[in-house]
């Protein structure tokens, strides 16, 4: 493959942008997928976390593909999930939503899952799922109403940004840290690479700027 290839990211999370610039890859095109995030009846979190990466590449790629001017590129999609058991919790919006998050994960372990789905130049489809396992520390309500009034909490699964002041109440995590802020850096990498996107001249590139 060649790496004149486009690499189209089907997200507008800044903190997916962010995760990939620090691995000095840069998407050359930002197409966020908006599908529908609705967990299916008896839905396991790690099938959530694939379909929904999965419908996100394939709602970017159906764009490219409408666009008469466009040429073949790698459509990368992630999403991810935060479950406690079976259960999956949301992407807070309300500091109601978080406060329930925060409830059930103080003093309690849960998994965070993220699927990354990618479509190929010639169609082919590659999927990665990566679980880490975390535990917060019990905390006081003290400390989930100063969170809340932070704001950190909004918009993220499970009502908490690792990368911020939740990061304190981290006391254990298995697997990887970056899969919990949103993409997991060394198995995006891996599928990247393992199907042809060549990431080392983006390093060199990026060095020149």
């Amino acid at each position: 493959m060649s790496a004149s290839y486009k690499l189209v990211l089907a997200s507008g999370s800044p903190r997916r942008i962010e995760l990939l610039q620090q691995a000095g890859i840069e998407p050359d095109r930002l197409l966020p997928a908006d599908v529908d995030e609705t967990p299916q009846r008896a839905e396991h979190p790690r099938s959530l976390a694939k379909r929904l990466s999965k419908d996100k590449a394939e709602k970017a790629q159906s764009i490219v593909d409408s666009e008469k001017a466009a040429t073949p590129a790698y459509i990368l999609a992630a999403d991810t999930v935060v479950c406690v058991g079976r259960r999956i919790l949301p992407k807070a919006e309300t500091s109601d939503e978080a406060l329930a998050c925060l409830q059930l994960l103080s003093g309690r372990s849960h998994r965070v899952y993220t699927g990354v789905a990618l479509i190929t130049p010639a169609g082919k489809f590659r999927q990665r799922l990566v679980e880490t396992r975390l535990r917060f520390k019990r905390l006081t309500r003290a400390e989930m109403d100063s969170y809340l009034a932070s704001g950190e909490w909004r918009g993220k699964a499970g009502g908490y940004a690792i990368q911020g002041i939740a990061g304190s109440f981290v006391v254990k995590l298995v697997g990887s840290y970056t899969n919990v802020v949103g993409l997991p850096l060394y198995e995006t990498a891996a599928l990247l690479t393992g199907d042809g996107l060549q990431i080392h001249p983006r390093w060199v590139a990026g060095g020149e700027r």
